[in-house]
C-alpha cells in the first residue's frame, strides 16, 4: 500500500481544508440559527400556548359569574398587572366596534361582549383563540376571531373600529412603530387605542430582580447573549421597547395622548420597591 507524505504541501493543503471545512460548518449552523428565529413570533405564539397549558395567568379565561357582574356593570379590565383602566378610558361601549388586539385569552373581550359591543380578536395563539371560542360558545354572543401575526398589516379596512384594546404584548415585537400607524389606520375618526406598554426595565436585570446584567436595547435577534437568557428561562424572544418608541411612536402615527398611567410587575423585587415597569395609555385618532 503507498502511504502519502505527510508533511509539506500537502499538509498545509489538508490543514486549510479542515479550515474551511469548520468555517462552512460555522456558516452553516450561524444560517440555520437565523432561519429558527426569523419566524419569531411563530415561537413566541407556541410559547404562548405552552404557558397556558401550564396555568398562565393571563391564559385563565373569565367564569361564567364574572361574565353575568360584567352584564350587570361590575367588571375589571386591564392593560397592566395590576391597575385596573379607567371607566373613563372606554366611553360608551354599546353598539361599538371594539378590536382586541393580542387580547386573546377569554379575559376583555368578553367583558367588552357583555357591555354590548360588537367585538373582534386578534391573537397568534392557538390556545388563546381557543380560550375565546369557549367563551363565546357558553355564553352565547357572536364574535370575529382572527388568528394573525400583529407585526403584519391588519387585515381590515381603514375606518373600521371604535376602541382598540391593547394589552402588554408588543414586547414579542421588534419594532412597535408599524403597529401604531395600523392601529391609526383602522380606527374611526375619534376612535380610541388603549394600550398596556412594557417599559424596558425588566430586561435589564436577572431573573432574581437584584442585579443589572443586561444593556438595552434587549434584542435577541441582535444579541447571542439575549437569546441564550431567554432559551434558558423559556421566554420565547422578546424585545425592551422605550418609551420614545411607544408613545413619541403613537403621537408620530398621529395620535393624540389623553392620558396615562404606570403600574409594576404585581411582584418581585422591583414590584416590593414600587419600581414602575409598564405605562397604559389612552389615545385617541
Amino acid at each position: 500500500m503507498l502511504s502519502l507524505p505527510t508533511g509539506g504541501p500537502l499538509k498545509k493543503m489538508a490543514e486549510w481544508m479542515s479550515a474551511a471545512l469548520c468555517a462552512m460548518i460555522r456558516f452553516t449552523r450561524e444560517k440555520e440559527r437565523e432561519r429558527s428565529i426569523m419566524n419569531y413570533t411563530r415561537i413566541n405564539a407556541a410559547m404562548i400556548d405552552s404557558w397556558v397549558d401550564k396555568g398562565w395567568e393571563w391564559g385563565r379565561y373569565i367564569s361564567h359569574e364574572e361574565y353575568l357582574r360584567a352584564l350587570n356593570g361590575d367588571f375589571e379590565l386591564k392593560l397592566t398587572p395590576t391597575k385596573n383602566v379607567p371607566r373613563e378610558w372606554l366611553g360608551e361601549t354599546k353598539g361599538k366596534k371594539v378590536l382586541g388586539l393580542a387580547s386573546g385569552g377569554g379575559q376583555q373581550i368578553p367583558i367588552f361582549a357583555a357591555l354590548g359591543a360588537d367585538c373582534t380578536v386578534l391573537d397568534y395563539s392557538d390556545r388563546q383563540i381557543e380560550s375565546e371560542r369557549i367563551v363565546a360558545k357558553r355564553e352565547g354572543y357572536a364574535i370575529t376571531i382572527i388568528q394573525a401575526d400583529m407585526t403584519k398589516p391588519l387585515p381590515f379596512e381603514e375606518d373600521r373600529f371604535d376602541l382598540i384594546f391593547h394589552p402588554v404584548s408588543n414586547c414579542y415585537v421588534e419594532e412597535v412603530k408599524p403597529i401604531w400607524r395600523e392601529c391609526f389606520r383602522v380606527l374611526k375618526r375619534g376612535g380610541s387605542l388603549l394600550s398596556g406598554l412594557d417599559i424596558g426595565i425588566n430586561y435589564l436585570f436577572d431573573a432574581e430582580e437584584q442585579r443589572i446584567v443586561n444593556t438595552l436595547p434587549f434584542n435577541p435577534l441582535k444579541n447571542e447573549d439575549h437569546l441564550r437568557q431567554l432559551r434558558e428561562s423559556g421566554g420565547g424572544i422578546q424585545f425592551s421597547h422605550t418609551i420614545e418608541e411607544q408613545i413619541n411612536g403613537q403621537l408620530e402615527a398621529g395620535f393624540t395622548l389623553k392620558s396615562l398611567y404606570d403600574d409594576t410587575n404585581g411582584e418581585g423585587n422591583l414590584h416590593e420597591h414600587n419600581i414602575a415597569s409598564y405605562i397604559a395609555t389612552w389615545s385617541v385618532k
